[in-house]
């Protein structure tokens, strides 16, 4: 299946995305995780594009889409909603990885009119734990503006307590994918299913954080799964 990358314009910064699968089909927007991009997706967009209209998008300060040098979780979910708008997508799925997976939470608790399904990789919305250190920027070229990092991280260290305090207004059907080797507290994964009224669990032993790369048929079977339910 042929993967269309666009160019759009949202809010004055100019966004990238690539698009699988018929214009008319049911649009499913997907999220990447920090450092890595739309590409991503593919290979799971090949597959979805079968019955789905697959947007994966550039988030800011990666892949083909501005470096703004300011990053943050709420920004991302401002982003979205613009591409969403822009799009004229109306109610839409969401899936979203890692940091992504946070914008999805955030977005869904925001905004839950305009999705119709949420699936999340491996990943609960930020809570107060032990800080995680900044590293220092590689001197390799990198494929994302490492500002993002300590964007980011400061916002794992100093999280926003409404963000898991509003999981029970997620009142779409969601489905939470788990890699049962991944560095994520599987217990915290465990207790946003259960705020979440309408939440499905799903664990894929062996698969790590990076479910969908490492596991795709047991992704993919998960993700259909619930889909089709």
């Amino acid at each position: 299946m042929k993967t269309r990358v666009n160019q759009i314009e949202l809010n004055g910064l100019t966004f990238q995305y690539r698009e699988s699968g018929e214009p008319s089909a049911p649009p499913l927007v997907a999220l990447h995780t920090m450092g890595k991009s739309a590409e991503s997706w593919d290979q799971v967009a090949a597959v979805l594009g079968e019955k789905y209209r697959v947007l994966a998008l550039d988030q800011r300060g990666h892949g083909g889409s501005a470096r703004t040098g300011t990053y943050s979780f709420e920004l991302m979910c401002d982003d979205l909603l613009h591409f969403a708008n822009a799009l004229n997508l109306g109610r839409f799925t969401l899936i979203g990885h890692s940091m992504g997976g946070t914008v999805s939470y955030l977005f869904a608790e925001s905004f839950p009119s305009r999705i119709e399904r949420l699936i999340v990789e491996d990943t609960p919305p930020p809570f107060p734990n032990k800080p995680i250190e900044v590293p220092s920027k590689p001197s390799d070229p990198l494929p994302f503006d490492w500002q993002v990092v300590p964007s980011i991280l400061h916002q794992l260290n100093e999280p926003n307590p409404n963000w898991w305090a509003r999981l029970p207004d997620i009142i779409i059907p969601t489905l939470i994918i788990v890699g049962g080797s991944s560095h994520i507290p599987q217990n915290k994964l465990l207790e946003v299913s259960k705020l979440i009224p309408n939440c499905d669990l799903v664990t894929i032993e062996s698969a790590g954080h990076h479910v969908h790369e490492e596991q795709l048929p047991a992704f993919l079977a998960a993700v259909k799964n619930f889909l089709d339910s």
